[in-house]
């Protein structure tokens, strides 16, 4: 009971203290931050690159392990 009262104390006194992080403004889509999309294409494209190896490395674990070649 007097933990259920400390929190709902809590949860008012911060309520009146903190701000919100977001803001209510639209996104202006005319000007892209080009530099947002290189670093997500970049990192995509990293990904990609270290599946695609890690995939082939296993590949030929897997031809070593079963003596296939």
């Amino acid at each position: 009971m007097v933990l259920s009262r400390l929190f709902l104390r809590s949860l008012t006194t911060n309520k009146f203290l903190t701000r919100s992080a977001f803001t209510a403004r639209k996104p202006d889509y005319s000007t892209p931050n080009w530099f947002r999309v290189g670093l997500t294409f970049g990192s995509s494209a990293a990904i990609w690159i270290l599946l695609i190896k890690q995939h082939s490395n296993d590949v030929e674990e897997y031809k070593r392990r079963n003596n296939l070649s």
